[in-house]
């Protein structure tokens, strides 16, 4: 099985979605760095029954970024609350005024934050999955195949942590950004995506597909074969490279199903995100 395409708009699934549980904390705004001046933050959701393996969802359309209601990130959320998942909704630094390059390692710091304070979270550091959607699912494949271990000789204690996670979900991803890389010169902008307006000699290294490895952690990528933005052929080929070096890794296609996923799609799609991060995230279950 393998098949995949390019650009990038949704984050995730739209859905109604399950009734919102009174009793989840929510530790809003957390600060995990800075960049010109204004705050990098994410939201925590912490279920009442936690039992410390953690998913970060990557906050990330079109690679922009943005804050909503916590009712309704929860309401997203509660499939895996209900399966007793602590969820950071990471923001990074948006499009239209960062490109590529100065997003990702963005998500790279808020992983590195949140292993240093796992303690704080209730979270296990070496139980954290990433979850996204789009530019939220090309920012997961970064975080899950191009991590590092730190800096040790960085002044910044966050960077001297590593950013490796212990599992990904990636809904409709692109995964090589070689092709789509516009350059800065105005006349051949992408106005649809400005974060795809970088030097092309920085492609490869925010191009999932280029840095899979045997060591890379389990990857569970969904996508529909109507996707008519990000061509389901990313997803072929993403699995086709994970297999090839024998990472652990899954595909599920969708009949029919356009890119943001809703309805039983949308169903579907979280029921296996959810399954994947119970299997790999060393969550036990009375079944």
């Amino acid at each position: 099985m393998a098949r995949v395409m390019v650009f990038v708009a949704l984050f995730g699934v739209l859905t109604a979605g399950p009734v919102v549980a009174q009793d989840v904390s929510v530790t809003a705004d957390v600060v995990y760095g800075h960049k010109y001046g204004m705050a990098l933050t994410f939201d925590v959701f912490t279920p009442p029954d936690a039992h410390g393996a953690a998913v970060l969802n990557m906050v990330s359309g079109g690679w922009r970024s943005s804050w909503r209601p916590h009712d309704a990130s929860q309401r997203r959320y509660q499939p895996l609350l209900d399966a007793g998942f602590t969820v950071f909704a990471i923001r990074h630094g948006s499009s239209p005024k960062f490109v590529l390059p100065e997003i990702v390692p963005d998500v790279r710091r808020a992983v590195r934050y949140v292993k240093r304070n796992a303690r704080r979270f209730g979270v296990d550091p070496n139980r954290l999955g990433v979850w996204g959607g789009s530019a939220g699912g090309h920012l997961s494949l970064m975080l899950g195949l191009a991590s590092d271990e730190g800096d040790p000789s960085s002044e910044d204690a966050v960077l001297r942590v590593g950013n490796r996670v212990a599992a990904v979900v990636a809904y409709y991803p692109p995964v090589d950004l070689r092709p789509l890389a516009r350059g800065s010169d105005p006349v051949n902008a992408n106005t649809r995506f400005p974060a795809l307006n970088f030097d092309p000699s920085e492609a490869s290294s925010v191009s999932p597909i280029i840095h899979v490895s045997s060591d890379d952690p389990p990857t569970l990528l969904i996508h529909g074969d109507a996707d008519g933005l990000v061509p389901v052929s990313n997803s072929h080929e993403m699995y086709a490279a994970l297999q090839e070096h024998g990472v652990q890794s899954k595909v599920i296609i969708i009949p029919d199903a356009d890119h943001g996923f809703v309805g039983a799609d949308a169903e579907l799609a979280m029921g296996a995100l959810v399954d994947w991060f119970v299997e790999h995230l060393g969550v036990r279950t009375s079944n």
